[in-house]
């Protein structure tokens, strides 16, 4: 007997590394001894490998069982250790393989044994396949729920596993498996499924006036810019952030994978792909680990899980200070990188934030028929709730009041359907994606590219002159300005931008609250 080695994975972030499971069976009492830092889910894998062998019809060792996970520095997490644990300790126990040892170095093994040897779905296999994939590996086995997933990685063969007595016999030549068919090809991908419209809660047809706020949202969703509504209670803040999803542009293939793979490793999806932009609305008493990601392990918060599409704070004024303060980095560099002793983590996080606010505690203070009844002190707590850094990444920031029973029940004004919004916000990406020739919004133009392909004229840098010296906006704010004023040349349809653009991208940057 010799030193056997399978080749698995293991999940760090949202990415995975290879890990070498090393089995000797020698001499001695029978026991089982693991290393290589595992953590409690690794080591109980020991009690799971030996019934499933068991179940399976095989004999497991009954002398001392010696396995490593290398490299021995690198933490291993997951009970997808199981598949190849086991295929370790019965190649290292004797069993006769169909071909070279060898051949199982560019086989990568993933999978959780239940007792009876049944082989269980397991998150991050998408991860796996990736890394697999980029070092030079020709196939995979995977549970055959994963399967499906698996194959969205292209150029590598995927087996799916029900079992681990199937798996046995196919590594000693008496039963093959057959490797996954895929049924949709598509470049880049080897079972890509296209994304389909966003089944939005609301319609823009069926929200009642708020014109002004619909067309900040439409600027937002065709830039990608981060919006803040404030108003009272019932003015329709929350049913406007509702129906933002559904005029936003369907996931490009790319975007399905980078979504896929991050809820796949977070444990959120075990089957399946994403089809729609995420939408997440954490609670106000969500934590700042919560929002940004973190842990022993780290793990994805909101602003990861809401890559590609919107995240939505409502009440924003509830949430912690240092909840909110996290928000600062993502909101400026579209990632988020959390380091550990033994490891540094980043996380995508590009994402529309949506924000909603009232001006008071009660909600109705600048209300022309409603009393406000907060107490000085209170307000001023309430308002130092939302720094001014945090502000000013926010590039549009527009007022929602409250509707009059006129304006509710109006038929006058024909509201636009989300499909139609959706159509020119598409458009508006499109152009930006062929300006940057890449997958870009506006909202993430470099300097360089803002000095390239925001100009602007001489009348238009007037204006922007004095809006700057007026309301003392700072460096940020003048390129968030120029940003949302290129955005809303794109809807235009416009080339240029010009001094119309630019006095509307103003007027969603000038925040003005009631003072006291």
């Amino acid at each position: 007997m010799s030193v056997q080695k399978i080749m698995t994975a293991t999940l760090v972030g949202i990415n995975a590394a290879l890990v070498e499971v090393e089995a000797d069976v020698s001499n001695g009492l029978p026991a089982t001894i693991m290393v290589g830092l595992p953590d409690t889910a690794v080591q109980e894998s020991r009690e799971r490998v030996r019934s499933a062998i068991k179940h399976s019809g095989f004999l497991y060792p009954q002398t001392r069982v010696s396995l490593n996970l290398a490299p021995g520095g690198l933490p291993k997490v997951g009970t997808h250790f199981d598949v190849p644990i086991a295929v370790a300790i019965m190649l290292a126990n004797g069993l006769k393989i169909r071909t070279r040892a060898d051949v199982l170095e560019k086989q990568l093994f993933v999978g959780e044994l239940s007792l009876d040897g049944s082989v269980k779905a397991t998150p991050g296999v998408l991860a796996m396949t990736q890394a697999a994939r980029d070092h030079g590996f020709h196939s995979v086995f995977v549970p055959a729920e994963n399967a499906a997933m698996a194959a969205l990685v292209n150029e590598i063969k995927v087996f799916p596993v029900m079992s681990l007595e199937q798996l046995l016999n196919h590594v000693i030549g008496s039963e093959l498996i057959e490797p996954y068919i895929s049924s949709n090809l598509s470049p880049g991908f080897a079972n890509a499924t296209p994304a389909r419209h966003h089944d939005a809660e609301i319609d823009f047809a069926n929200i009642a006036g708020q014109q002004y706020a619909k067309r900040a949202l439409e600027i937002a969703a065709a830039g990608g810019h981060n919006i803040l509504m404030t108003g009272p209670p019932g003015s329709g803040k929350t049913m406007l952030a509702k129906a933002l999803p559904g005029i936003l542009p369907l996931l490009a293939p790319e975007e399905v994978l980078e979504l896929t793979k991050i809820y796949n490793s977070s444990g959120l999806m075990k089957a399946g792909i994403i089809e729609q932009r995420p939408v997440r609305s954490p609670h106000h008493t969500a934590s700042a680990i919560a929002l940004i990601g973190g842990g022993a392990v780290p793990r994805p918060g909101e602003v990861t899980l809401a890559h590609h599409g919107v995240l939505f704070l409502d009440e924003l004024r509830e949430f912690s200070r240092s909840a909110l303060e996290v928000l600062r980095q993502p909101l400026e560099d579209n990632v988020i990188t959390i380091t550990r002793l033994r490891n540094s983590y980043s996380f995508p996080a590009s994402f529309i934030l949506v924000a909603a606010k009232n001006p008071c505690p009660c909600g109705n203070y600048g209300q022309t028929n409603l009393e406000c009844v907060c107490a000085p002190a209170n307000m001023q707590r309430y308002r130092k709730k939302l720094s001014g850094p945090l502000l000013d990444r926010i590039d549009l920031h527009i007022n929602v009041p409250r509707l009059s029973y006129k304006d509710f029940t109006s038929t006058q004004t024909k509201n636009e359907s989300s499909a139609v919004v959706q159509q020119r916000v598409t458009a508006a990406r499109t152009k930006q994606t062929s300006r940057f020739n890449a997958p870009k919004t506006n909202s993430e133009m470099s300097p360089t590219e803002l000095k390239k392909f925001c100009a602007i004229d001489s009348a238009s840098n007037n204006l922007l002159e004095q809006a700057a010296n007026k309301y003392l906006l700072s460096g940020r704010s003048i390129h968030r300005v120029l940003k949302v004023a290129r955005t809303i040349a794109d809807l235009a349809n416009s080339e240029n931008i010009n001094i119309d653009h630019l006095a509307e991208s103003l007027q969603y940057r000038l925040r003005e609250e009631p003072t006291a």
